[in-house]
């Protein structure tokens, strides 16, 4: 996929709508050889996804031998709406808690007093982190209204040509 075909994808509303949320489902080949999808907060920087860790989790033993990575950010509710964006995982070791994992937490329902106990917490038990910037290389919307799965579309289109013939 050609980055101005990725960034054109990137920029509709849809897809802004569902950067601007604090989760999303990251899979990964794991170090036994099996998939794993795990839900974790992220940061959207305009070009890349940010997802900050520890530095002992064990994600990052997998990424740094398999850095290709799929992720899915979705709504709940009908119809739902899906970003799907493949991309390559690379790792930043930070001293302190980064900007960005500060932010990704910045809408969760927490009072001014909850979110100052909260960061002292975090500064508290963190030294550091990994920073997993993952440059988008393939997405697809989903939206149901303009656009669907792929499967989806090629059976309309089976059906479109079974009702003309």
């Amino acid at each position: 996929m050609h980055q101005n075909e990725i960034t054109e994808i990137l920029d509709r509303p849809f897809s802004q709508e569902l950067l601007a949320r604090d989760l999303l489902r990251m899979a990964y080949v794991a170090k036994d050889g099996t998939p794993r999808n795990i839900p974790i907060g992220f940061a959207w920087n305009g070009s890349e996804i940010v997802v900050c860790t520890s530095k002992n989790a064990p994600k990052l033993h997998s990424l740094r031998h398999n850095p290709e990575v799929a992720l899915t950010i979705d709504t709940e509710v009908h119809p739902p709406k899906m970003l799907l964006i493949r991309g390559r995982a690379e790792l930043d070791t930070v001293d302190g808690i980064p900007d960005e994992y500060l932010q990704m937490n910045g809408s969760y329902h927490m009072t001014p007093e909850q979110r100052v106990e909260w960061e002292a917490q975090v500064r508290s038990l963190y030294d550091g982190m990994v920073r997993i910037v993952i440059t988008p290389t393939w997405v697809k919307l989903i939206d149901f209204e303009t656009t669907l799965p792929s499967a989806v579309e090629e059976l309309i289109a089976q059906q479109a040509e079974r009702q003309s013939a």
